[in-house]
């Protein structure tokens, strides 16, 4: 069972990860009433679009964090995480290869995906792969790959003192990998970082 730490930390996560689209919602709905019609229009589509982005982190977010990963709920993990990153400066590589592995697997996936997130604060490619029977993660792009803290709790045995909102959710991930009999390595490189799967402790 999951400290009550993590737990909070996870919430204050999504919360956060969640207020913007939200907030976006109020203020554009606060806009319509606007005279001028093109003014109105705008702020609709703010509306629209924003209410769309909140819709598609839910998703992503209750097929990683919610009992049982949400799987069969909705939209296939692809799917999800294809949405996610849509429009932004990430391209996600989901190839057809982890597209047929367990649910269990394409949970830890995406929990990878929002991971390795974190290490492409100015864009770049996350690319899956099925590897020695679980699932690896490549990130591409500038920099070098998740900040420190992100690095330092990739296992269970992380000090719960040592998490924070940012960092939670790579805690997370070890934890799902520990439930699958795994445990998560992670090499970085300038431009390019890879988390795998390895056995064993």
């Amino acid at each position: 069972m999951l400290d009550m730490r993590v737990c909070e930390l996870l919430a204050a996560r999504l919360c956060h990860d969640l207020a913007g689209p939200v907030a976006a919602i109020s203020n554009g709905a606060e806009l319509l009433g606007d005279d001028d019609p093109d003014f109105a229009r705008e702020a609709a589509t703010l509306i629209g679009d924003s209410a769309r982005t909140a819709a598609k982190r839910l998703q992503l977010f209750r097929l990683v964090y919610g009992i049982g990963g949400g799987i069969g709920a909705g939209p296939p993990p692809h799917v999800l995480a294809a949405e996610y990153f849509a429009g932004g400066n990430i391209e996600c590589d989901y190839p057809e290869a982890v597209r047929r592995l367990e649910p269990e697997w394409q949970r830890l996936a995406c929990s990878l995906l929002l991971v390795g997130a974190e290490g492409l604060p100015r864009g770049g490619g996350l690319v899956l792969a099925a590897a020695s029977g679980g699932v690896a993660l490549t990130g591409i792009g500038d920099g070098d790959g998740p900040p420190r803290q992100t690095r330092d709790v990739l296992t269970p045995a992380a000090p719960v003192e040592s998490l924070t909102s940012r960092n939670v959710g790579a805690y997370f991930a070890a934890v799902l990998a520990e439930t699958l009999g795994r445990r998560l390595v992670l090499s970085a490189e300038p431009g390019r970082f890879q988390i795998k799967c390895e056995t064993g402790a």
